[in-house]
């Protein structure tokens, strides 16, 4: 199993737009070093016969699926409607194109409740040559375990504060992104997880996202191999990460690929 990181960044990426020169903030983020160029969140879970399942569709989709040599998506999943985990929804209408087909949407009611209202014409129906995303919702709850583009999908809550996320397990691999609390049942669905990503957006604490002490503690708590940050802002500089985490814990990148036994 395959995971690409497709973005690693918080809701408005680094850097941030604006700027003494309108090239963005970086914030304590090097602009030189190549891997603080974060877009918005989201990861590729590929079988190796290609088949692969979509964690959110944020507002970079398409030049990330493009970087990374994505040409198919078989389902979707979201972890919580905020809109850097949505807005790249349109893109997927060419997916339906590659696919010929609708798209199978995974979320919680609450989820699905947002997206249908927000997104109506990708849930009417595909059309011919797919003038619109044709995306078929299927409810999913925390607890469930669903198979996903054939992926045995384990899904547990989290909290973010504002609302709850959905964390994910696919064998030896757990994604946690957006979560400033986690819940005991989400330690004992990632209870000996090799291989953890989890959102981490920056050194001091944060009201709706964990920090670097907290993921670093979460990680030992679970016994995780590898531990890999995402969903991270402009406070944390690649090389600082790089001197500062402990052994076992790193960051992300755009494009950085795990590959999951």
């Amino acid at each position: 199993m395959k995971i690409t990181v497709l973005g690693c960044g918080g809701s408005s990426g680094v850097p941030l737009l604006g700027g003494p020169d309108g090239r963005g903030v970086w914030g304590a983020c090097d602009p030189a070093e190549p891997r603080n160029r974060r877009t918005r969140s989201s990861i590729a879970v590929q079988a190796p016969d290609g088949t692969t399942l979509l964690v959110d569709a944020g507002p970079d989709l398409r030049a990330q699926l493009l970087a990374s040599g994505i040409g198919r998506v078989d389902a979707v999943l979201l972890t919580h409607p905020h809109a850097d985990h949505v807005l790249g929804m349109d893109e997927l209408r060419i997916m339906n194109r590659i696919m010929g087909r609708a798209l199978p949407l995974y979320a919680t009611a609450e989820t699905l409740g947002e997206v249908t209202r927000r997104f109506d014409y990708a849930f009417r129906g595909a059309t011919p040559g797919f003038f619109r995303p044709a995306l078929d919702a299927i409810p999913v709850r925390p607890g469930d375990t669903v198979e996903m583009a054939g992926f045995q999908v384990r899904l547990f809550r989290q909290d973010h504060k504002v609302m709850d996320t959905l964390g994910l397990r696919i064998g030896g691999f757990g994604y946690s992104t957006d979560v400033v609390e986690m819940p005991e049942a989400g330690f004992e669905a990632l209870a000996g997880v090799r291989d953890w990503m989890v959102g981490c957006f920056q050194r001091p604490p944060h009201p709706v996202h964990a920090h670097v002490e907290k993921a670093v503690a979460w990680s030992r708590r679970i016994g995780a191999a590898r531990t890999v940050l995402t969903h991270m802002g402009p406070d944390l500089d690649w090389d600082w990460m790089r001197e500062n985490l402990p052994r076992g814990v790193e960051a992300g990148y755009d494009g950085m690929v795990l590959e999951v036994g």
